[in-house]
């Protein structure tokens, strides 16, 4: 499970593009902290910190303003399309206990039957309703021993606990790998480069 990450927050009373450029030249990042029918509260965070916090898939803050502690989960993040480097970022407000939604990554364990075989993987993350404070970093989709014309659904894995799916992500036929025979592959592929030539020699 993912780990509360402290960082110190400062209350932001400059707005505009104006602002924003100042808050990134002093080595921080402006921030909006919504949820739970509550004002959006303006901040600004260590650039440097908070960079290396979002990381992290579905990083836990515990921002620290005034005293007191907030936790939050990214929501949207904008970069620099260059420097990718922060440039305003959205938080969410969660509470200990709270289920929330959350995109986890899949990630991919054991070695395939025969080392010649293409794995397929229709998705990278699965939706998930979690507690916030208890958000695995991942699913683990084990592929070991898995042949030619196998396949892994929703249905065959193992979620962590407190962990339940979300809306279409509970649909048990749900692909999640699958395995092909190079063969297949390769012949499908001259077959389209056979139609190409026949119909390049037809123009």
């Amino acid at each position: 499970m993912a780990n509360e990450i402290k960082i110190a927050a400062e209350p932001r009373n400059e707005f505009g593009k104006g602002a924003s450029r100042r808050i990134r030249r002093a080595g921080n990042v402006p921030v909006v902290l919504y949820g739970h029918g509550t004002d959006p509260v303006h901040l600004t965070l260590p650039a440097h910190e908070t960079q290396l916090a979002l990381r992290t898939a579905n990083a836990l803050l515990a921002l620290e303003v005034g005293g007191k502690t907030q936790l939050a989960l990214p929501k949207q993040v904008q970069r620099d399309p260059i420097r990718g480097t922060l440039e305003h970022v959205d938080l969410i407000l969660v509470r200990r206990g709270e289920k929330v939604t959350v995109e986890i990554p899949l990630v991919i364990v054991g070695e395939l039957a025969e080392p010649d075989l293409v794995l397929n993987q229709d998705q990278q993350t699965l939706a998930l309703e979690v507690e916030a404070t208890h958000i695995p970093e991942s699913v683990e989709v084990n592929i070991a021993g898995l042949g030619a014309g196998d396949r892994i659904t929703v249905a065959d894995l193992t979620l962590p606990a407190g962990a339940t799916y979300h809306g279409a992500e509970a649909a048990e036929d749900n692909v999640i790998v699958s395995v092909v025979a190079p063969k297949a592959e390769e012949a499908e592929g001259e077959a389209v480069e056979a139609e190409g030539e026949s119909a390049e020699a037809a123009e």
